[in-house]
């Protein structure tokens, strides 16, 4: 099928296979179980399929559409054998999340008019997010991009000792004030300082906290808006980091940071080391933001650009 013409390097989706290879056993177990002394795909079927699909975090919404898609192609091709599931299942799932994401980022790569792309990454502490800021740079980096880094997570030094290691690691600048700062004045010395630097993109870290969801508007709002003042429409792209191994509490942590302020992309990390990666095609499916990037591996390379086409292919390949 066309959907499925191969768009990434071989290493590349070596790394994601490997990545997924967790959800996609675990998956797999319960699909042979789901389908199992059944030669037609009939209601029986179906119910097991959707068991198979919301105990693998894909989410509730998101099976139902699924399951009401392949109950129209039954309705449709009248006889299909359970052999022909697994590829209908790609197919469809596929279907759906191109419809949901019309947009695809193809590579590390930021809007050349907008300079600089300010990125400002939120997300819960504990997901990834400094690694995730410090793989960016990585990547960004290696894309011919200069890079400027800002710790404007306050509350913990942890995090801008972190940050620091990463801006060391990746060589890139980074503009950090000591612990307890105001994170709103850190992201302006950010800004200022990556506009005299001339650089193409500025990540900014900010603190993880989600206890009180009136704090963490206000505080991300003024960010924000004193961002403003260095650059005008900053920031481009508000980047939402989520742990994929914690399933179903990613999906309440993108709730909740998408009522706080505004998301426009989203990170899943983790990937690698859970059978949860069905929560992607359902956070993918119902939060109509995209999943720009996702972490497959520890590795400094292991953070991926996410694809769509790919990242089905590679979950419900079965050798």
């Amino acid at each position: 099928m066309s959907l499925f013409k191969k768009i990434f390097s071989k290493e590349k989706k070596e790394t994601l296979d490997k990545g997924l290879e967790k959800s996609k056993t675990s998956f797999f177990d319960k699909f042979s179980k789901a389908v199992a002394g059944k030669s037609k795909v009939d209601d029986d079927v179906l119910d097991n399929l959707e068991e198979v699909l919301v105990t693998s975090d894909v989410g509730v919404n998101t099976t139902l559409k699924i399951i009401e898609r392949i109950e129209a192609r039954v309705a449709r091709d009248k006889y299909l054998g359970t052999a022909e599931l697994n590829q209908i299942l790609r197919e469809e799932i596929a279907g759906l999340l191109s419809e949901t994401h019309t947009g695809q980022a193809t590579d590390f790569s930021v809007p050349a008019d907008k300079k600089p792309y300010v990125i400002m990454v939120v997300g819960v502490n504990g997901v990834g997010k400094t690694t995730t800021i410090g793989k960016l740079a990585h990547q960004f980096k290696n894309a011919g991009k200069n890079v400027v880094l800002g710790a404007a997570d306050t509350f913990r030094a942890a995090a801008i000792d972190q940050l620091q290691v990463w801006a060391d690691r990746t060589e890139v600048p980074i503009v950090k004030q000591k612990m307890g700062s105001d994170p709103a004045s850190v992201a302006f010395d950010t800004l200022q300082s990556a506009v005299q630097q001339q650089a193409d993109v500025v990540l900014v870290d900010t603190a993880g906290r989600l206890h009180n969801k009136v704090n963490l508007m206000n505080e991300l709002t003024k960010v924000k808006r004193v961002m403003q003042k260095v650059v005008p429409d900053a920031p481009h792209d508000v980047l939402l980091v989520l742990d994929g191994s914690t399933g179903q509490n990613a999906f309440e942590q993108a709730k909740q940071f998408t009522a706080a302020t505004e998301v426009t992309s989203l990170a899943v990390t983790k990937l690698d080391g859970t059978a949860k990666g069905g929560v992607v095609i359902g956070i993918s499916d119902q939060f109509q933001i995209p999943v720009k990037y996702i972490g497959v591996g520890e590795g400094v390379e292991d953070l991926q650009v996410f694809n769509k086409i790919e990242f089905v292919d590679s979950f419900f390949k079965n050798e």
